[in-house]
């Protein structure tokens, strides 16, 4: 059985994300989805509430595909974390030439920890290349309309959210 990581924060989870999940499940038989709990960067979203998240919208897509999609908070290495999942295949997702430059590195960390685990890199749409979560979230606190850039449940979250429901 392939089995594949596919890390983030997913604070909160957009298209872009839900696009490289749709297109890992092409080359693994089960899709871990690594959820970060990465304190230093202050999520607006709780652990709990972004595993729900990608839980909600991954459901349909793994009844579709036929992979099995889990969520699997994790705050260790993620080389470590691919250990306790049982992953040989760690997936990003690529926008631009930035992220290649700090994946470039983070992949030549990986194999010094694990050469047996193997990176594989699968580019965003054309129309999810400027997506990123941190964008998302100044984009909705300025009142600006994200319905392009989440499914339609994240961007009700979102409004929840910053209206302090």
């Amino acid at each position: 059985m392939r089995i594949g990581l596919y890390p983030g924060t997913f604070d909160p989870v957009t298209n872009g994300h839900i696009d490289i999940i749709e297109r890992a499940c092409r080359l693994v038989d089960r899709l871990v989805i690594g959820i970060a709990i990465n304190r230093d960067k202050g999520p607006m979203f709780s652990l709990e509430e972004r595993v729900a998240m990608v839980e909600a919208e991954c459901a349909a897509l793994s009844d579709r595909t036929g992979v099995e999609i889990v969520a699997h908070p994790f705050e260790n290495l993620l080389v470590d974390c691919a250990h306790d999942v049982g992953a040989t295949i760690i997936i990003r997702g690529l926008r631009a030439v930035a992220d290649f430059e700090y994946e470039y590195q983070m992949v030549g960390m990986n194999r010094v920890l694990d050469a047996s685990i193997e990176t594989v890199f699968l580019m965003a749409a054309a129309e999810n290349q400027a997506i990123a979560s941190r964008l998302v979230k100044e984009i909705a606190r300025l009142g600006g309309d994200v319905s392009r850039f989440v499914p339609p449940a994240v961007e009700r979250a979102l409004r929840a959210r910053l209206d302090g429901r």
